[in-house]
């Protein structure tokens, strides 16, 4: 992990959970921003006219359908709509959407301030300890298992099944002591907790 990067989460750490995001989204309907994808060093005023400019977007739709540009080195820089800045307690539920996104990829992100935007790479250089290191910042999305290694998890599928349940419920105490009534079992949002 970059130290830019170390700077921006340890400013907003911990990182919030998938209920605070879920909170914050039933609080801020139609959460829209201003996104651009910029090439490193290369940000000016008139890439809010270019066509990889999303004005009155959504975070998730947008990083979702033109992952293909942060794939090819862009920057995605956000900003509030219509403000061309981007004001800081929007930032750490920015920081874990996109965690979020990321995370099913196993995809390292940088973060960074610049221009009082918040701007955001695939960091090209991670390895699997700087994933991993990323990753457990954001503890709340992951369970932090690595599938790198031999974690144990027995070849029978019953057997696996009740290690693995336990494995989840230890953890889920263990953030449960953290973090309160913020930490979700299972980490889940209210709704998918409703509708079981």
């Amino acid at each position: 992990m970059n130290q830019e990067t170390r700077k921006t989460i340890g400013m907003f750490s911990p990182m919030w959970t998938n209920k605070q995001v879920w909170e914050f989204e039933q609080t801020n309907e139609n959460l829209e921003f201003d996104i651009v994808y910029v090439k490193p060093n290369e940000f000016q005023e008139k890439v809010w006219k270019s066509k990889l400019a999303f004005i009155n977007s959504d975070i998730r739709d947008v990083t979702i359908k033109t992952f293909d540009y942060l794939n090819d080195r862009y920057e995605l820089w956000i900003a509030n709509k219509n403000q061309k800045k981007l004001d800081e307690k929007i930032v750490p539920y920015l920081m874990a959407v996109m965690a979020d996104i990321m995370i099913d990829e196993e995809i390292c992100l940088n973060f960074r301030f610049e221009n009082e935007f918040l701007v955001i790479s695939i960091d090209m250089n991670a390895d699997v300890i700087d994933c991993k290191e990323f990753f457990e910042e954001f503890y709340h999305l992951a369970t932090g298992f690595n599938y790198d290694i031999d974690t144990g998890i027995p070849e029978d599928q019953t057997e696996a099944e009740i290690y693995l349940t336990r494995l989840q419920e230890e953890f889920d105490d263990k953030m449960k002591l953290r973090l309160g009534d913020k930490y979700l079992p299972g980490n889940n949002d209210p709704d998918t907790l409703n509708s079981k």
